[in-house]
């Protein structure tokens, strides 16, 4: 009996074979994590350090278009990079270079320079490396772990970036507060390195197929069998609306300072809300592995992610201001409950939409097309932060959250009707 009524409860919890069945899909999981957590946190602290130098969200906004120049080239050119040499190789190289970066940005916190030009220009030069990493983990998932399981790996990605997403705010928002920028920093550089150790172990990884040289022939190949594949095409395109228009985490350092109270540490804890979400709907992805009609369990995901978004901006405008000793407000916890709805929506939209790509796309052209992908995953929050902190300059930050998530809804539903086909994808019968 005891038997029989843990089943429910284990088909609802998240599938952990691929974590028990293959050693070196453990490792690179667990070295994904820490690395999360280490990217994340510098994520906000620069967002804090720039906030804390200019005290404009819209310069806090630059950031993200700092970042999104060299990540969408590096993340195009990675591609063809990752499908012409050992994934192994890629993945540890890259890997170095983020954590160099980390080192930078620990020293110049340390030495005092204070100059949010050298903070722009250290997040480009991490940007080189990071989708090209992000992009070669990606690749290698199906060949460790085979089709069948990728539902479920995905799943555990999504608990990962959970975790990543949660954990590194929160430190960023306490470690600021207690030891200033330079040691926020410098417990993301120590992150990487036992990161690093991880990605060693892994086997080497060479192409499989027809090999293509790196380059922009390769490329532009990649973009041409992009648009032969419509309902791949088309979970980018929902991403982008989802991110780019309703993404609001640059609006959090503003929204601390004017609406909620409580400083870094109300900016750790929004942070966290999305992330605290994306985290439970990863352990609690048992049944995602049965949903067949995966388009549809796209567009409902990003659906409502707009939606809440929006609702963010409702609660958070109910906020008379921060306490008048800058105390936190009470408004912080429905505000983060509603990020951790819209994060748990999103997290099931990455699932499928991961899922999708790589099964409806062979290992040749894999490294390429989740090169697109991860530019569009990784840039299209930071063209979200210069868009809402554009928008926000020019009227609210309020004004901008509820505005991004409407326009979101409104895209998508245009999209689900132009592309009506992405509704009827089967994953028992996967047409790209």
């Amino acid at each position: 009996m005891a038997a029989a009524s843990d089943r429910p409860a284990r088909r609802l919890l998240a599938d952990l074979t691929p974590l028990r069945v293959n050693p070196a899909y453990r490792r690179m999981w667990f070295g994904l994590s820490l690395s999360g957590i280490g990217a994340q946190l510098t994520t906000v602290a620069v967002g804090l350090q720039v906030y804390d130098l200019t005290r404009s969200t819209f310069k806090v906004g630059l950031v993200g278009l700092f970042a999104l120049v060299p990540l969408i080239a590096a993340g195009l050119y990675g591609g063809s990079v990752i499908d012409a040499l050992d994934r192994r190789r890629v993945i540890i190289t890259t890997a170095s270079g983020i954590l160099l970066c980390a080192v930078a940005f620990t020293v110049q916190a340390v030495a005092h320079v204070d100059h949010v030009w050298l903070l722009y220009g250290l997040v480009s030069v991490q940007n080189v490396f990071y989708p090209v990493n992000s992009s070669a983990r990606a690749t290698i998932t199906p060949r460790l772990i085979g089709r069948e399981l990728l539902p479920a790996a995905n799943a555990l990605n999504s608990v990962s970036m959970g975790v990543s997403f949660t954990l590194g705010p929160l430190l960023a928002g306490l470690l600021v507060a207690w030891v200033g920028f330079g040691g926020a920093y410098a417990v993301e550089a120590v992150l990487l390195v036992f990161a690093l150790t991880t990605l060693v172990a892994l086997p080497s990884l060479p192409p499989e197929g027809e090999v293509s040289r790196s380059g922009i022939r390769s490329v532009l190949e990649g973009f041409a069998y992009l648009g032969t594949r419509p309902n791949v095409r088309m979970t980018f395109l929902v991403d982008i609306a989802a991110m780019a228009l309703a993404m609001p985490r640059v609006l959090f350092p503003a929204l601390a300072a004017t609406r909620l109270g409580g400083g870094a540490t109300t900016v750790g804890i929004l942070s966290a809300g999305v992330a605290v979400g994306t985290t439970l709907a990863g352990l609690f992805s048992g049944p995602l592995g049965h949903v067949r009609r995966q388009g549809v369990a796209v567009l409902m995901s990003v659906l409502a992610w707009g939606a809440l978004i929006a609702l963010f901006g409702v609660v958070v405008a109910a906020s008379p201001g921060p306490d008048a000793d800058g105390g936190m407000r009470w408004w912080i916890w429905p505000a983060a409950f509603v990020l951790a709805c819209a994060g748990a929506a999103d997290a099931v939209s990455g699932v499928f939409r991961n899922t999708i790509l790589q099964t409806a796309t062979p290992d040749a052209m894999r490294g390429r097309l989740q090169g697109v992908f991860f530019v569009v995953v990784a840039g299209g929050p930071r063209l979200g932060d210069l868009l809402l902190g554009a928008v926000a300059d020019v009227s609210a930050e309020t004004v901008a959250a509820i505005a991004g998530g409407l326009a979101c809804v409104v895209v998508v539903l245009l999209l689900a009707r132009f592309q009506p086909g992405f509704a009827r994808y089967d994953a028992a019968d996967p047409t790209p």
